[in-house]
């Protein structure tokens, strides 16, 4: 796995209004899939540095900095040190990895 996810709020834990919030922890090196999210997500860094490359235009994030990466964009992202964030989306939220024929379906952490 690209880092651990930790589940703050879904739509399966109590009433959120379809909202998801959960905690990503990725030590220095690892990287998730190119993926895309039908629904649009938040990222917020709260302790190291993260890159983000969102539709092939690549940025780096630090403690305290916020991205949106918008819905149906391919999205990767790396940690560049050790790093933990907070992310929010919709809960009912479809991934995909471009490429393959079927959608992997909502990540556990977010539902």
């Amino acid at each position: 796995p690209a880092g651990v996810m930790t589940t703050l709020a879904s739509p399966t834990q109590g009433e959120t209004a379809g909202l998801s919030l959960w905690e990503v922890e990725m030590t220095e090196g690892g990287s998730g899939p190119l993926l895309v999210f039908d629904t649009e997500q938040i990222w917020t860094v709260l302790e190291g540095e993260l890159s983000v490359d969102i539709a092939g235009e690549a940025q780096t994030l630090g403690a305290g900095d916020t991205v949106v990466i918008p819905a149906e964009l391919e999205r990767k992202v790396a940690a560049r040190t050790d790093v933990r964030l907070v992310v929010c989306g919709h809960g009912g939220a479809i991934a995909r990895v471009p490429g393959e024929p079927a959608p992997r379906g909502t990540p556990a952490w977010i539902g």
